[in-house]
């Protein structure tokens, strides 16, 4: 039932990042179709940040979509919440607060 509970929460948020992944997609695509002519340069340097902005956020986005992905396999799997450097079991108050965690808190800083 644990594994069933983190599931849903998961799957929750993928719907979610799915759908933040999409729109800022859209957003992108929309701005590359040179429907708009810039002729101060200064707003081309905002425009070129803004862009360079959202492609950031995007690529944030998309590594929380594939650890969240990856999450939900080892909840098929049979190893979610197994450490993966030491196989043992993650403390259950980490993966609450952090559902895609691979390994405890302790061991993060020996990586």
């Amino acid at each position: 039932m644990e594994n069933e509970a983190a599931r849903e929460r998961l799957e929750a948020e993928q719907a979610r990042v799915q759908g933040l992944v999409q729109g800022l997609r859209g957003d992108l695509s929309d701005e590359g179709d040179g429907s708009s002519e810039i002729t101060d340069p200064a707003d081309t340097g905002s425009d070129t940040f803004e862009r360079e902005k959202d492609l950031a956020i995007l690529e944030q986005l998309e590594t929380e979509l594939a650890e969240l992905q990856a999450a939900l396999a080892r909840i098929d799997d049979g190893t979610y919440g197994v450490d993966e450097v030491t196989g043992e079991p993650i403390d259950p108050a980490r993966l609450e607060v952090f559902p895609t965690a691979r390994t405890n808190v302790d061991d993060e800083g020996q990586r």
